[in-house]
């Protein structure tokens, strides 16, 4: 796979807006480990982002060699959608569950995806998470941003549109 035009997703540009702290960019010898560690490709926005900063902000999204499975990293997340978890939640139908954006009820997720996903990062005791089990036609996967205070997961068509909303998140509470 060749170095993602990182025009399309400016990764450079809204860090230095935002004037934060981000790592050196991962080496495409450096992602392409990290791929084949977990057997799949990554979605292109977090791989663009990853050419650009390989780990952000002390450790709120993590450098590609501490990225992996939530089973393999998570033991208690990746229970949370099992059958032997009697908090879990009942997965949403595609009704509720495909509803993006400020019309979104965060309580509508499937709790069963959890031990497949992504874990990228962590951020005011939630973690941020690629799921797999969700692709666009473009292969984003979709993100979620999962916490103990929260009912659910705000889920996000993919890595980019997350990062946005974080982004805009610590734009407003700044100015």
């Amino acid at each position: 796979m060749s170095v993602p035009d990182t025009s399309r997703h400016p990764w450079p540009d809204l860090l230095g807006r935002l004037g934060q702290v981000a790592s050196a960019g991962a080496t495409e010898d450096e992602i392409r480990q990290l791929e084949e560690r977990l057997g799949s490709g990554l979605p292109p926005s977090y791989r663009a982002f990853l050419h650009v900063a390989n780990g952000w902000d002390g450790g709120t999204l993590r450098a590609s060699g501490e990225v992996g499975w939530v089973r393999d990293l998570d033991e208690y997340l990746a229970a949370m959608g099992s059958e032997d978890d009697e908090y879990a939640m009942t997965s949403a139908s595609d009704e509720d569950y495909f509803v993006y954006g400020d019309d979104q009820d965060t309580v509508f997720y499937r709790p069963e995806y959890l031990p497949d996903m992504l874990l990228i990062g962590e951020f005011d005791d939630g973690v941020y998470l690629l799921n797999p089990h969700i692709t666009t036609q473009e292969g984003e996967w979709e993100a979620w941003y999962f916490a103990p205070w929260l009912p659910g997961a705000q889920r996000f068509r993919s890595f980019w549109d997350l990062m946005q909303d974080e982004f805009g998140r610590f734009e407003r509470y700044h100015s």
